[in-house]
């Protein structure tokens, strides 16, 4: 089972509760970080409980999941001793510089991990500044007078649409997807804009694009699991079937939990 206390009861991590959760990574049970402010008003995070449910029953992936606040996620042992990172939807965030942190620790010390929708957005920005060197860059929805946004608005809102997006192959994303192609829903106004080829000539690889060549799906080879992606698999079905991308990633936590420390 589950432990649903982490979920219903806002759980908030500090430096004492993440080494905790690092003392007892031994155990057969997953420890997932959700990085975000929990909110009934978000349809992805109202998911979460159906999907750990579904994960443990159809799949035998135990996820033992806390929230952490994007301003607890600002302290420098916040994600240290989890055996996934998962940054949600649900920006803006109160604190861009939490969330940024949180991807930093799990691209830099090799957590598996997944970003959705502002997750995607906000692990840009994070390569961006910390691997390409581009420290000016911003997220409109943060700072919308901002000179060089990496971050913009839409054309045309996302919310409530589905679209196809079709997989590079031999990506991990096409890997997890099991197809070149697929059927996936979105809830966001904001996406990439200017400074993709510099992300990409430092590392970062675009995996999926939607019916324009738009980038959707983003991954980092050579790290264990690191996935971002602009739509949201949570929203995948009735929550009775978790999405492919969330299967891996609690796959990948499951075997990030099996390593000695």
């Amino acid at each position: 089972m589950t432990t649903d206390t982490a979920l219903t009861a806002d759980t908030s991590l500090t430096v004492d509760t993440a080494l905790a959760a690092e003392a007892a990574h031994n155990s057969s049970t997953a420890r997932i970080a959700l990085i975000g402010e929990r909110s009934p008003n978000v349809t992805s995070h109202n998911r979460l409980p159906l999907l750990l449910d579904a994960l443990a029953a159809h799949d035998g992936l135990v996820l033992d999941a806390y929230w952490v606040p994007t301003e607890d996620a600002e302290e420098p042992e916040a994600v240290r001793g989890f055996d996934a990172v998962w940054v949600l939807p649900g920006s803006p965030y109160r604190s861009e510089a939490g969330a940024l942190a949180a991807i930093r620790t799990a691209r830099e010390e090799g957590v598996p991990f997944l970003g959705t929708c502002g997750g995607f957005q906000h692990t840009l920005l994070e390569f961006a500044r910390n691997v390409c060197g581009l420290t000016a860059v911003a997220h409109a929805e943060n700072d919308p007078d901002a000179d060089d946004l990496l971050i913009e608005p839409l054309a045309c809102s996302l919310v409530g649409h589905e679209g196809t997006v079709t997989l590079t192959p031999g990506s991990l994303a096409e890997s997890v997807l099991g197809a070149d192609r697929s059927i996936e829903r979105y809830h966001c106004s904001y996406g990439p804009g200017p400074h993709l080829d510099t992300l990409r000539a430092h590392g970062l690889r675009f995996t999926g694009h939607d019916e324009e060549g738009r980038v959707r799906i983003a991954e980092l080879p050579g790290h264990p699991f690191f996935l971002a992606t602009l739509f949201q698999p949570e929203l995948f079905g009735d929550g009775s079937r978790p999405h492919p991308v969330v299967q891996a990633l609690a796959r990948a936590a499951v075997r990030h939990a099996r390593v000695p420390a």
